[in-house]
């Protein structure tokens, strides 16, 4: 492990509150400088923005520049995507304009699935403090200026995790599928490179599906966040409530069925509905 520090010059669609506060990762804290700092990964990165500069400093055992430019999507024109959804109607341009910072990080997808089994009817100080809990008992230790930082636990370093166990960090009802969930991906029940691999997202969603505690929502977020699948439109009380407000107008909203967002999402968004979602998840919700 080496520690490193870049700096990266005029970084478009780049804002650290907007990409770490629209509700797509968990263990990124604001800092009182107004930088944040996140584990992910076997890498402890502390990210600041000065002007158009991005001052970036952890320890990693890679380049930090490679995997950075991996993890924050860097390599993508945001400018153009923002352009084009922007082009379908005032909603989106109002949406885009409050969280033009957003981007989609490239998250590892075993964390991604346990993450969002874990943030089910729950809220985001509780899904952290679990998922910090999580780490600090089964992930590996990384030392960083003085602190102890933890890794994700892989699913090799949770097999032999019991219910009981679980329930100690205060997962409640999500302890068993925790359990089951990560006993399933140990004996390739559901071969995570496999589903990575397979492009044909249907397929990849019914795969999630059969997971212990993935439900419809929890799959098209783990799509959407660990695997980049742009077209998928997840749905939560917020999203349904501006869709219903801004597109379908139904007076009682919790008659919106889940058909009918999608049906609007796919033929005004087509293949940047997920994209378009985050932009007017945050942007409601903010």
């Amino acid at each position: 492990m080496k520690e490193q520090k870049i700096v990266l010059p005029k970084v478009d669609s780049f804002e650290l509150k907007d990409i770490f506060e629209c509700g797509q990762c968990f263990r990124w804290n604001k800092q009182e400088d107004e930088s944040y700092t996140g584990v992910f990964g076997k890498n402890v990165i502390n990210i600041k923005k000065e002007g158009e500069n991005i001052i970036i400093e952890g320890i990693s055992q890679e380049n930090i520049q490679t995997i950075v430019e991996e993890y924050f999507d860097l390599n993508r024109d945001y400018r153009q995507i923002k352009q084009k959804l922007a082009r379908i109607d005032q909603n989106m341009q109002t949406s885009i304009q409050y969280g033009q910072g957003i981007r989609i990080l490239n998250q590892d997808l075993w964390e991604t699935i346990l993450s969002f089994i874990i943030s089910a009817n729950n809220n985001i100080p509780r899904i952290k403090g679990i998922i910090e809990r999580l780490a600090k008992n089964y992930g590996t230790q990384i030392t960083w200026k003085g602190k102890d930082y933890y890794t994700f636990p892989t699913a090799e370093q949770l097999k032999n995790v019991t219910v009981k166990e679980y329930r100690n960090l205060g997962l409640g009802f999500r302890d068993k599928r925790l359990y089951e969930t990560t006993q399933m991906i140990v004996r390739k029940q559901v071969d995570l490179e496999k589903m990575k691999e397979n492009p044909n997202t249907l397929e990849v969603r019914e795969k999630l599906l059969s997971l212990s505690g993935v439900g419809p929502k929890v799959a098209d977020c783990i799509l959407l966040f660990g695997m980049h699948r742009f077209e998928v439109f997840p749905i939560d009380v917020w999203v349904r409530r501006v869709m219903n407000d801004l597109y379908i107008k139904q007076a009682d909203e919790a008659k919106v069925s889940k058909k009918q967002i999608e049906k609007i999402a796919t033929e005004k968004f087509g293949d940047l509905a997920g994209l378009a979602q985050q932009y007017l998840f945050y942007w409601r919700r903010g």
